[in-house]
């Protein structure tokens, strides 16, 4: 088994590698930023990967800054890290899923299983810190703090020999080399700065999932203490000491506690049901206009322009081309999350457009199941995404009041526009505009 190697886009916009195998219950396993890379750490780290992935729906992903995902966005702040998480969670289309963490992925897994408790159903912390001084005094970042900004490729070959090879001497070298595989020292760097600012503890009471924390005895990161104080501070949490640096006993501790807690079925942590679709409308305004004054040959230019924009935005936000109709697209999605970001990315792409015609289009969107037949999609949905549509201005996005209530908490503005009948419809709608510009 080999893992599939994906990708998806993030709110602000950043590229994120993700790796997906096997089937069964879906579990996210969350890597330490800087030491993980969607095609190799499946070898490097097959201890752990692989027994979970022949169990399980097998996630994983690459931070950005490292690994297959965008190496420019160094920014491992708890915030980028939150969102990297976040798109990969709704690409995979993850409602409930079993979170595992590792070293320093802990603090983002604590904060989003604190602030997400109906989509994490289980959280593992493996040898995690929830706080910078959990690790500031630890062997393996006091040698490697000095080398970093010294020598690369010997701060990679000592910090491997500290953290691994003293316990696993075939472990060292190959470790080391997956490191510079994975980023570059300048965002090695930056990592360790961010953490500097990691301080979570004050959601630790607030994580209601089964919790399993797991600690080395022989940790060079940390001390044993560490887990234990923190297995004691998430309510009803269990502490398993093991003596592997390379965490081979994890997957079955895994696979017990989730079978002690009452394991999640397939059927309940899926994938959303796939008739469930975000439908999008988009209507070039004043294309007649505009055809008329420029001329077939050059206002056809323009509506290339316009076409190209269009679809790059949605294949780079996951989204489906059902049609064009000239001077507009309909298309869907299987995220309400994605297609709200698609709107925004496309109204920002136009508006950042240099070029002396601008294009002011209009977006509706509308959430529901409408009917399939031979790759076009009909009934009520797609009618009132149609009209929602036309109800906007150009360089605005409107949706149902249905869109906003599935994107509540996702960090979207919105405004009340109001409510509506639509052509067709006996029931009024509300509208509201997302503030793209805000």
């Amino acid at each position: 088994m080999q893992p599939s190697i994906q990708y998806t886009k993030t709110s602000d916009g950043v590229s994120i590698a993700y790796a997906t195998a096997g089937d069964g219950i879906p579990i996210i396993s969350m890597p330490t930023p800087g030491f993980s890379h969607a095609e190799l750490s499946w070898q490097m780290f097959g201890t752990v990967a692989q027994p979970l992935a022949a169990r399980h729906r097998y996630i994983t992903y690459d931070s950005r800054g490292t690994g297959l995902s965008d190496r420019s966005a160094i920014d491992f702040s708890m915030e980028a890290m939150l969102r990297d998480l976040e798109a990969v969670v709704e690409q995979c289309g993850l409602d409930s899923f079993v979170l595992a963490s590792w070293i320093g992925a802990a603090p983002t897994a604590v904060k989003y299983a604190a602030t997400n408790p109906a989509r994490v159903s289980h959280l593992i912390l493996s040898d995690a810190f929830t706080k910078f001084s959990d690790i500031s005094e630890s062997s393996a970042y006091k040698a490697g703090l000095p080398l970093l900004d010294a020598d690369w490729v010997v701060f990679t070959e000592t910090f491997a020999q500290v953290l691994w090879a003293y316990d696993n001497p075939e472990f060292g070298r190959p470790f080391a080399e997956h490191i510079r595989a994975c980023c570059e020292p300048e965002a090695m760097r930056a990592l360790w700065k961010a953490w500097e600012d990691y301080d979570v503890t004050e959601f630790l009471s607030q994580i209601s999932a089964p919790t399993l924390v797991v600690a080395n005895k022989n940790s060079r990161w940390f001390g044993r203490d560490v887990g234990q104080r923190l297995a004691a501070a998430i309510p009803d949490a269990r502490l398993a000491l093991i003596d592997d640096i390379t965490y081979a006993p994890v997957p079955d501790l895994i696979q017990e506690f989730l079978e002690s807690t009452g394991q999640p079925t397939p059927s309940t942590a899926a994938a959303p049901d796939p008739t469930f679709r975000t439908v999008i409308f988009t209507d070039l305004v004043g294309h007649t206009e505009m055809m008329s004054r420029l001329g077939d040959e050059r206002g056809r230019d323009v509506l290339r322009e316009h076409e190209t924009i269009t679809r790059d935005v949605l294949k780079q936000h996951a989204g489906t081309e059902v049609k064009t109709m000239g001077d507009g697209f309909m298309a869907s999605f299987s995220s309400v999350t994605k297609a709200v970001e698609c709107s925004i990315a496309l109204q920002r792409a136009l508006a950042e457009r240099k070029s002396d015609e601008p294009l002011n289009v209009r977006v509706g969107l509308n959430a529901g199941e409408p009917i399939e037949e031979d790759g076009d999609l009909f009934g009520a949905t797609v009618i009132l995404a149609s009209r929602i549509a036309a109800k906007a201005d150009g360089g605005e996005i409107l949706v149902a009041d249905t869109i906003r209530g599935l994107c509540s908490g996702k960090g979207f503005l919105f405004a009340d526009r109001g409510e509506f009948v639509a052509k067709g419809f006996e029931e009024p709608v509300r509208l509201y505009e997302v503030r793209w510009r805000d």
